[in-house]
């Protein structure tokens, strides 16, 4: 074990190879089914009363896929009930470039789609014949970019309206990168942009920036 800390710390590639097996890939569709409710009918609304013209994400950490296809799910849905919708522009970032390539092919087993409504698995996916497993349809794939990116360093963009950053960097990280980590991500949220972590995480540092959005402890607003 000593020997192999000590290359961890003089060598760059087995480093980066540890890092990517801790990784984590495990997640599904709609997780937290009532807080992607309220995005639909309410925050996302608001959203767009402020930026009707154009509509910037963020997945941070996005794993394979299932949080961004579930928000362009949201979208889509949404989108039939505005007259104009706003350009919608979406960032997805992984560090490992194998969960990447699962996320562009956006092919999913059924187990991760369980909470999507039945009438939505059939607009937006197409099932494998004989298989359960599901591909998405070319609605979802629209206005994604996907980019692989290390959140400890400069930040992909910014101004961004929306930034997911649930159950990665603030579950599995220590609290001195924990608070490295958030600060990257802050300084590319715009003002008063959402931030979403997990529903069991917590912030590292009181931000005085950040207010809470009820119903949901686990969003907040950037102030201006």
């Amino acid at each position: 074990m000593a020997a192999y800390l000590f290359e961890l710390d003089r060598n760059h590639e087995i480093r980066q190879a540890c890092e990517l097996l801790m990784t984590v890939s495990i997640t599904r569709f709609f997780r937290d089914r009532e807080f992607w409710r309220t995005l639909e009918e309410k925050l996302l609304p608001e959203l767009i009363e402020v930026h009707p013209e154009k509509v910037k994400i963020w997945s941070a950490g996005c794993a394979c896929g299932d949080e961004v296809y579930s928000f362009k799910i949201v979208w889509e849905c949404l989108k039939k009930r505005l007259a104009n919708p706003p350009e919608l522009e979406v960032l997805a970032t992984d560090m490992n470039p194998t969960y990447l390539d699962r996320a562009r092919a956006g092919v999913f087993a059924a187990g991760s789609l369980k909470d999507v409504k039945k009438e939505l698995l059939k607009i937006f996916f197409n099932q494998k014949e004989g298989k359960r497993v599901y591909a998405v349809k070319a609605s979802l794939v629209r206005d994604v970019v996907w980019k692989n990116h290390h959140l400890l360093s400069d930040s992909p963009g910014s101004d961004f309206d929306i930034i997911f950053l649930r159950n990665n960097v603030l579950t599995y990280y220590e609290d001195r990168l924990k608070q490295q980590a958030l600060k990257n991500v802050l300084e590319s949220l715009a003002p008063s942009g959402l931030l979403i972590i997990g529903s069991h995480e917590a912030l590292p540092f009181e931000a005085s920036k950040l207010v809470p959005v009820a119903p949901h402890a686990f969003v907040y607003r950037k102030s201006n």
